[in-house]
């Protein structure tokens, strides 16, 4: 495992100041009942950011024709839903939501190449509600594989997230399962798949990036 490239500000930030309250406690609190346990929650802390930033090592279940999880999460929505961003077409709509608790490094869904990618500021409703889609922050690539067919997805901002990261760039060769970013804080991910696809998954299922296939093209 390894931290995201673009984390390391972030976890340097919560040791930083994880490091001065501990000082702040030390100095000048003198009951050990208030001092180690406080130290024993910031320890924590950082333990947890620090695993919330890592990039997994997985196996890789996706293909160009069979859809891997892009993220670790719960199956929201399964459901029919029109892409109006690119596909500008009916589609099969599979929607991860993630939260405090899962690793929040995203993973190409199928092989192919980036044929689009575009960045949408936006709203920070809570992830998990039907608006978000379409409201909050988010950034949408579409991957064409070579047997032609469309894989669609969003990567949103949540409640919390204020930072998506998205590696595609248009005219990329990309393999299912390598990361393709990361979302900070509780997130979601809509995947929308040609009406042809069967879905391998249903809501309330939970899914592991690279290793769940949600669909088969």
């Amino acid at each position: 495992m390894r931290l995201d490239k673009n984390t390391y500000g972030t976890v340097l930030l919560v040791y930083a100041i994880s490091a001065v309250l501990l000082f702040v406690l030390f100095r000048f609190v003198d009951s050990p009942w208030v001092v180690w346990p406080l130290t024993a929650l910031i320890v924590w802390i950082c333990g947890w950011q620090t695993a919330f930033h890592m990039v997994p090592e997985r196996s890789r279940a996706g293909s160009s024709t069979e859809v891997s999880a892009v993220a670790d999460g719960k199956i929201v929505h399964v459901e029919k839903a029109f892409e109006k961003d690119f596909l500008k077409r009916e589609c099969l709509m599979v929607s991860i939501y993630m939260d405090f608790w899962d690793v929040h490094a995203n993973f190409w869904p199928v092989t192919g190449t980036v044929e689009y990618t575009m960045y949408h500021p936006g709203e920070h409703f809570l992830a998990f509600k039907p608006k978000a889609s379409e409201e909050n922050e988010h950034t949408c690539t579409c991957i064409r594989t070579a047997e032609g067919k469309e894989v669609f997805f969003k990567q949103l901002a949540g409640g919390f997230a204020r930072r998506i990261v998205c590696y595609a760039k248009e005219g990329m060769e990309v393999i299912a399962g390598e990361q393709c970013g990361i979302i900070k804080f509780g997130s979601r991910i809509d995947i929308f798949l040609p009406l042809d696809a069967e879905i391998l998954v249903h809501i309330g299922d939970t899914v592991r990036a690279c290793e769940t296939l949600i669909a088969k093209l």
